[in-house]
């Protein structure tokens, strides 16, 4: 039931409560009953050992099981181990991640509250807030936090903090009356309080509603366990992969069995061991090692740049990310109300040009001054300091904080800006009275006894004891006013007057900013007055003062590298379309008007959505659904998209996004367990720089792919065509598990930790779909995998030729691993050279060659290594034969990369 579009008087009905006596003990006992107790309630969840299971469910993970059992049948019991080890490891990461993603609920239960007052029986009791049943009257006052959604039967002054469910940074007046409008959002549902929002002015009572899972909380919840986990394209890719690898590693056993068996007459158990190798040797079982340690690394990487990484596949996803869903209080803008103009009657000026000009306006206050408009804007800038609640702390950096209203804290902190003090102020115009502000009325009056000082000298307000200071809606000031501040006059507001002043109210308003009022009163009797009736009457309007919570610094910066790296950002809010609109035309985020609001997208379906989605750049006024289906709607459309959010309405999107993004300042603990990332820092240009990491880490796991498939490729080109030319195989068994084991080693860590490439930031991300053997990754495994394989075989053909009782096995397997490492180095970058890179600047890949080199030579001439590996020594000439054979694969990649640099320049 739409409980805000219900009076109270209906509400009362529909509940069947008296309100001055609240439920009796049976009523509540049946109501509890009814509708269970005040609680959200957790869905079954996945068991741990369910979670644990499912960790060696991947086809990749079955692969690597197979090879770690084959490697025991072979006799390779190191192999054996460190695949299994792999395995295991993968798991325990695996399991802890999905293990912790269950952890949102947990922190959406602890926003229940322990006790809350009720009326109940006649009497106010203190009970739990999980006994609470719907038709409880319970009592609110400031600090109190909403233990259930309930519909307001009494209140005065009461502000809600609704940040955690709307997304907007102001507290929101309460009051009894029933609100315009049909579909409206949780935000404009000014008669209702919900459940895990806090009371921070004011105090009421409610009448409950709704209990448990019935909530807007408990709804949120339910969202969080209805979406399910999304894999990420690196999983989707590498899951792809796995089952193009099966497939090969049979069709090798079957080529290696026929070919041999058929053309050469083998065994077969030596032919099906050798195939079987050579099939463990298509796997790269460091692959999920090196994925591991890569994303472990970039997360490192990604700490220091304010980014933190809960979830290690997220940061692969941040390379792939087409779409960007960015709250914008505190991510795109400072969170942080700031005046931007001040207007008086024919004089508009910018803040930051009255900072410029600041000794000239403090001059204003003092008889004969000859700028009148310069001494309106010092009355208008002093009495919105005076008019005022908030107080103001240094920091120890010496900045300057508001404590209070953020409205307010943003007059104080621009009258500081241009040199006016609240203390000061209020030394010589003393607070003795006021009229607090009230949602019926929209204002708030303070009243000030002048000293001495002050009557003599100070325009406008000679000569009298007291001054009313008056601020609030523009319409509000209005109906109290009767004159106007000109300069240094005061003239009656007539409606020429009227119009002008409404139109820069609306102008301003048009422009996303907040407008508030100000006005005073001079008030010529020895005693104050003390009744709001002879108060707020006969007001001289003095001017409008805008505000706006400005978009942080670096943020356009971001949102243009964004651009040019075929990101689209888009901004999705709780707040105002005016001023959502404002902020994202600043930041270039949109260059038009368009905007849809919660309002609209509640009329829309998931199909109307999908259609319009990918050409609206602005959100305004939208609930947790909306954002769901936003992100479901760009999925459909084949985007992936981060979202951001701090509040417990963002959880569900959160969650569905491919990468969840949670803010570290503001968030809530809701946010951050359902989130992939937390932004330690709240900043859109974290998220930038972090999608910049996630490209590097993918773009190294892809070299890695490439430089171990290609290498395998090598030995089964070898292995096969070798046959053909009536060779013995050129490798056993032992040697083929020895090379894969090496080259995929060191070398691939070494490669995990390359730096970016240039223009990482320059091109469009990897569509979903785009395989991870694209952008000619592919076709180079195909034929530099088929250089080494000739390299290799040719050196072992003449070498068998020449002498077929020679160690030409050796040669071959000697040239094969060298040619790895040459091909390990050319990979360090797509593009570059590795001398203008330099050598030594991936110390690591430098310590992988040496140590592989020197590996292969204790192979070679290291008796009891001989005897297991089947090596022979080779004489100094046969090894600078393997060397010289070896270079050739590095030559000519470092050649195939410096055409394509010429192509590219000449392009």
């Amino acid at each position: 039931m739409d409980w805000y579009k219900l009076s109270v008087e209906e509400t009362i009905k529909q509940v069947q409560v008296d309100p001055n006596t609240g439920l009796t003990d049976e009523a509540t006992k049946k109501r509890l009953e009814q509708y269970g107790p005040n609680e959200l309630v957790e869905k079954d969840a996945i068991g741990s050992w369910r979670i644990l299971l499912n960790q060696f469910a991947e086809l990749m993970v079955i692969i690597l099981i197979i090879a770690a059992v084959v490697s025991l049948f072979l006799g390779e019991y190191v192999d054996t181990v460190v695949i299994m080890a792999i395995v295991l490891i993968n798991a325990a990461i695996g399991y802890s991640q999905e293990y912790r993603a269950e952890q949102a609920m947990a922190a959406l239960k602890k926003m229940a509250v322990p006790t809350v007052r009720v009326r109940r029986n006649g009497d106010v009791q203190e009970i739990s807030s999980t006994s609470l049943v719907p038709g409880d009257i319970v009592l609110l006052e400031a600090g109190n936090v909403v233990p259930a959604d309930g519909r307001l039967l009494q209140g005065a002054n009461l502000k809600a903090q609704e940040s955690a469910l709307t997304g907007e940074s102001e507290p929101v007046e309460k009051d009894l009356q029933v609100p315009m409008g049909d579909d409206l959002t949780v935000g404009d549902r000014t008669n209702m309080v919900y459940m895990g929002t806090s009371i921070t002015y004011g105090r009421g009572s409610v009448i409950i509603t709704s209990t448990g899972m019935d909530t807007e909380l408990g709804h949120i919840a339910g969202l969080i366990q209805e979406v399910e986990d999304e894999k990420t394209p690196l999983q989707r890719r590498l899951a792809k992969l796995g089952t193009t690898l099966a497939w090969i590693a049979v069709a090798i056993i079957a080529v290696v069995v026929l070919t041999g068996y058929f053309l050469r007459g083998e065994e077969l158990q030596d032919l099906f061991l050798t195939g079987i190798s050579l099939a463990v040797a298509v796997v790269p079982e460091g692959l999920p090692a090196v994925v591991t340690i890569t994303l472990a690394l970039g997360s490192q990487r990604l700490l220091k740049r304010q980014a933190l990484i809960r979830k290690l596949p997220a940061v692969e996803t941040l390379g792939s990310v087409t779409v960007i869903c960015s709250d914008k209080t505190g991510t795109l803008t400072e969170n942080r109300m700031t005046v931007t103009i001040l207007d008086v009657a024919g004089n508009r000026e910018d803040i930051e040009t009255l900072v410029s000009r600041r000794g000239v306006l403090l001059e204003a206050e003092w008889p004969g001054y000859t700028q009148p408009e310069m001494t309106a804007l010092s009355v208008l800038i002093r009495a919105g300091a005076l008019c005022n609640d908030a107080i103001l702390k240094q920091t120890p950096s010496g900045e300057w904080r508001a404590i209070g209203d953020p409205t307010e804290g943003a007059l104080l902190l621009a009258a500081k800006k241009l040199g006016y003090d609240k203390a000061e102020l209020e030394d010589r115009w003393e607070r003795v009275g006021e009229v607090p502000f009230t949602s019926e009325r929209k204002r708030m009056t303070t009243i000030h006894r002048m000293d001495e000082s002050v009557r003599q000298t100070d325009l406008p307000w000679r000569e009298t004891p007291y001054v009313l200071l008056s601020k609030g809606a523009v319409d509000s000031l209005l109906q109290v006013s009767s004159q106007v501040f000109v300069g240094t006059e005061i003239v009656p507001l007539d409606d020429d007057w009227r119009q002008r002043i409404e139109a820069a109210n609306n102008d301003l308003a048009s422009q996303g900013q907040r407008v508030l009022g100000v006005a005073f009163r001079l008030y010529d009797d020895p005693e104050p007055p003390n009744d709001q009736e002879s108060v707020e009457v006969e007001a001289v309007f003095v001017g409008l003062v805008a505000m706006i919570d400005p978009p942080r610094p670096e943020a356009k910066e971001a949102v243009d590298i964004a651009r040019q790296a075929g990101i689209r950002p888009v901004m999705i809010t709780g707040d105002h379309p005016l001023t959502a609109n404002r902020i994202a035309q600043d930041l270039g985020i949109t260059d038009n008007d368009r905007c849809l609001t919660g309002a609209e997208l509640s009329q829309m379906s998931l199909s109307e959505l999908e259609g319009v989605v990918d050409d609206v750049a602005v959100y305004a006024r939208v609930s947790p659904e909306h954002k769901l289906n936003i992100v479901e709607a760009l999925q459909n459309k084949g985007q992936i998209a981060a979202m951001t959010g701090d509040g417990v309405n963002d959880a569900p999107a959160l969650k569905r996004a491919d990468i969840g993004i949670a803010m570290g300042i503001t968030g809530t603990d809701v946010s951050k367990e359902a989130s992939d990332m937390v932004l330690l820092d709240d900043n859109f240009a974290t998220i930038v720089a972090a999608v910049e990491e996630g490209r590097i880490i993918y773009d190294n796991i892809r070299k890695f792919i490439k430089y171990t498939l290609s290498s395998n490729t090598g030995e089964l080109f070898l292995m096969v065509i070798a046959p053909f030319l009536g060779m013995p195989l050129p490798l056993l068994p032992l040697q083929i598990l020895w090379v894969n084991l090496v080259t995929d080693g060191i070398p691939g860590l070494a490669l995990a930790q390359e730096e970016g490439e240039p223009g990482t930031m320059r091109r469009p991300p990897f569509k979903p779909k785009e395989s991870i053997f694209s952008r000619g990754v592919g076709s180079q495994i195909i034929w530099i995998g088929t250089l080494m394989g000739l390299v290799s075989m040719l050196v072992g053909y003449f070498a068998w030729r020449n002498d077929p009782e020679g160690p030409w096995q050796t040669m071959v397997f000697t040239t094969l691993v060298l040619a790895q490492m040459g091909n390990a180095l050319a990979m360090r970058s797509n593009e570059q050279s590795l001398f203008s890179i330099g050598i030594f600047s991936n110390r690591l890949m430098v310590y992988a060659v040496l140590s592989t080199f020197m590996l292969q030579i204790l192979l070679i001439y290291l008796p009891p290594l001989q005897r297991v590996f089947k090596t022979e020594p080779l004489t100094l000439e046969k090894l600078a034969i393997c060397l010289a054979a070896s270079a050739i694969v590095f030559v000519v990649l470092e050649t195939y990369k410096w055409v394509k640099r010429l192509r590219t320049q000449s392009s």
